[in-house]
């Protein structure tokens, strides 16, 4: 992949987060979700690769536009699977609560697992704890283990889990063990993403949630050297059925290089809402202010990005009512 495609991929998750953040608050998920599709859909247009969406808004009989199997890009330079999300978080921008990204991912064609849209069991850390967790373990044992990686006690980790009733169980083991929590409502994406952080105060992720989010997340945590577990959980026989179908063991576990193939690959986030990473978009009237990270795995660099963006000559950043 091209070196520059980095910093133009944050083009495409600023304007979708700008487009998202007009919603926030307002009670109308989809709404901010229609808007920050149409903005990152229209840049992508701009993006000198050959791209194909493996992981999106839906089948193309599902959604107009970033639907699975969707050509993106210019048509020259690199070909590239691309993940995207463009607001990973909607019930969190309708509420104006914390941790909305506008996020994307890309990888060499072929290397992003096409991953069902099903749910996904999780376990995830940051560089610290690689080689130290398995999703298999008991949630007592993965504490146990990056506690010992981070030389701290049980009682100073912080696992991040969505709050949900699926998961009274691994919570109920949490407090058990003694360590903290931190319950999130959506996006996790963002709760793997901060196990990566040390400023973030979050040493672990737990859960299920989206199988796409779980590829995305990998991608970002390959970029930072941490490490997520996954294995899919088809809610019947329909889903199963397609898992078969696309090639995929729904009992195995999936491992960093079954999500994510090869050493190159690119992962850009755009904060809409504030969150412990990133800002949320703030408008000043004539302008507005993004907060962005984009990271590439081959080169091991990671850049956060402040954007100042003029309202004028960007109407694509305006809403329309």
């Amino acid at each position: 992949m091209e070196r520059s495609l980095s910093m133009e991929l944050v083009r495409v998750t600023e304007a979708a987060a700008v487009a998202a953040a007009r919603w926030m608050g307002r009670g109308l998920k989809n709404e901010a979700d229609d808007a920050a599709t149409e903005a990152m859909r229209t840049v992508f247009d701009t993006i000198p690769m050959e791209g194909v969406v493996v992981i999106g808004e839906g089948e193309m009989d599902e959604a107009p536009m970033l639907y699975i199997g969707e050509e993106l890009g210019t048509g020259h330079g690199p070909a590239v699977d691309v993940a995207v999300d463009p607001v990973e978080g909607t019930n969190i921008v309708a509420a104006g609560g914390w941790n909305a990204l506008a996020v994307l991912a890309v990888a060499d064609k072929g290397n992003l697992l096409n991953a069902p849209d099903m749910y996904m069991d999780k376990i995830a850390v940051g560089p610290e704890a690689v080689g130290k967790i398995d999703i298999d373990a008991s949630v007592t044992d993965n504490l146990k283990a990056v506690a010992k990686a981070k030389n701290k006690s049980v009682s100073d980790i912080v696992a991040s889990v969505l709050n949900r009733e699926r998961h009274k169980d691994i919570i109920e083991e949490i407090r058990h063990a003694g360590a903290r929590i931190k319950l999130i409502e959506d996006g996790d994406v963002a709760g793997a993403l901060n196990t990566a952080f040390d400023d973030t105060g979050v040493d672990i992720l737990f859960g299920r949630g989206g199988a796409p989010e779980g590829v995305i997340a990998a991608v970002g945590l390959k970029c930072l050297g941490g490490e997520i577990q996954g294995r899919l959980v088809p809610s019947n026989d329909e889903e199963r059925e397609r898992c078969i179908k696309m090639g995929i063991d729904v009992d195995k576990v999936l491992k960093m290089d079954d999500l994510v193939k090869g050493d190159d690959c690119i992962f850009a986030a755009t904060g809409v809402t504030d969150g412990e990473l990133l800002g949320g978009v703030q408008f000043k009237g004539t302008y507005s202010r993004t907060h962005s990270i984009v990271m590439r795995s081959k080169s091991g660099t990671i850049r956060f990005v402040e954007g100042r963006h003029s309202m004028k000559k960007k109407p694509l950043l305006v809403m329309q009512d």
